[in-house]
C-alpha cells in the first residue's frame, strides 16, 4: 500500500514539489551562509518524494548557539511559510475520505518544515 501511495503522491504533485525544494536548496547552497539551509531544503525535497511508509524521527537537537540561531533563522525566513502551506494542503486533502492518507503525509511535513535541523524522515 505504501508503494501505491507513493506513486499517487508523485503523480499528483510530490515530484514537482520535491524538485522545487531541491532546486531552492541548490540555489541556497551558492552562498557559504546558505549551505546549511540549502542542505535542509534538499532534505525536505527527498522527504517529499516518498513520504508513505516513513515516520518523522527526532534526532539530537542543535544545542549550541549557532544551531539555535540557525533554527530561529530557518523558522522566521522559511519554515513558517512552508509549514503553513503543508497545513493548508492537509486541510484541503482532509475534506474527502480518499484524501485522508495524503493529509496525514502533509501533516508529517509540517514538523519537518518548521524544525528540519532537529528532525528526519526515516
Amino acid at each position: 500500500m505504501n508503494f501505491f501511495g507513493n506513486v499517487l503522491w508523485l503523480i499528483f504533485g510530490g515530484l514537482i514539489t520535491g524538485a522545487g525544494y531541491m532546486l531552492g536548496g541548490l540555489l541556497m547552497c551558492l552562498t557559504i551562509i546558505g549551505i546549511p539551509f540549502g542542505v535542509q531544503s534538499i532534505k525536505l525535497g527527498f522527504a517529499m518524494l516518498m513520504p508513505f511508509g516513513r515516520e518523522v524521527e527526532g534526532k539530537e537537537r542543535p544545542t549550541g548557539l549557532l544551531g539555535v540561531i540557525m533554527t530561529i533563522v530557518w523558522v522566521v525566513l522559511f519554515g513558517w511559510e512552508i509549514a503553513l502551506a503543508h497545513l493548508l494542503h492537509a486541510l484541503v486533502m482532509a475534506i474527502t475520505i480518499v484524501g485522508l492518507p495524503f493529509a496525514r503525509q502533509h501533516l508529517k511535513m509540517v514538523v519537518l518544515a518548521l524544525f528540519p535541523f532537529g528532525h528526519d524522515l526515516r
